[in-house]
């Protein structure tokens, strides 16, 4: 079955073409990492083992369901500006910006590890972002703003289960 691929951009924005092809990028950036520690955490969450596992194995529920919500935020961010974003398996994995997270069984403390590592990772992507929407588009840049409190919270649980041991 043939698909129809429309020519003329469909949605129509109040953002320059400057600003709107700079905020978009910054979102496809975005929901690029977000879909990818979507991913990364739902492949840790099958495959983590140890004595911590059932608070590990929850606590990745959480952030499985936080990524993904905000990755559908920016998305439609995305497509409310009359930008088409792109959230394909292979684009995720050749545009993400998130550290690889390997196959296999993982320990609970390795698993905490990988996930303090992408959260730092993901949350500098942000900042960046963040400071690059400055003047091009404050809606976008408020709500990087809101995802970056949320991941940075995130990142502090995530780092807690560390200290001291």
């Amino acid at each position: 079955m043939a698909t129809k691929t429309v020519d003329k951009a469909p949605i129509t924005s109040a953002l320059t073409d400057s600003d709107r092809d700079t905020t978009g990028k910054v979102l496809q950036g975005a929901l690029l990492d977000l879909v990818d520690l979507h991913l990364v955490a739902k492949q840790a969450h099958w495959n983590v083992v140890g004595r911590f596992f059932r608070d590990v194995h929850l606590q990745l529920d959480e952030l499985i369901d936080s990524a993904r919500g905000f990755a559908d935020d920016v998305a439609e961010r995305s497509a409310a500006i009359g930008v088409s974003p792109d959230g394909r398996s292979a684009t995720v994995s050749s545009g993400s910006g998130l550290p690889a997270f390997g196959a296999g069984w993982k320990s609970d403390r390795e698993v905490i590890e990988y996930i303090v590592s992408a959260l730092s990772e993901l949350i500098k992507r942000m900042r960046a972002r963040i400071d690059e929407t400055d003047k091009s588009d404050l809606v976008t840049q408020d709500l990087l703003i809101g995802i970056s409190h949320e991941m940075e919270k995130s990142h502090w649980m995530w780092q807690a289960q560390l200290a001291g041991s």
